[in-house]
């Protein structure tokens, strides 16, 4: 059990950078070629559907927009 919660906030508190590369690479798995992941504060955050990740201690948020070939 102490596993777990270890585990869960040691993933709250993952720098940014670090998630957004794991993201991408598993956007790019998934064969997506244009898109945009952006890190914001969470007062930039306009649609909760976009966040794909929360980092730094969920202060700030990544957000993932798929682009129109």
């Amino acid at each position: 059990m102490c596993t777990v919660s270890a585990t869960s906030v040691l993933a709250a508190v993952k720098p940014c950078e670090e998630l957004k590369a794991e993201i991408e690479s598993r956007i790019q798995a998934n064969n997506v070629s244009s898109y945009t992941l952006e890190i914001v504060s969470n007062d930039e955050v306009h649609d909760q559907n976009m966040v794909v990740g929360t980092c730094e201690g969920g202060s700030k948020k990544i957000i993932y927009q798929k682009n129109d070939k």
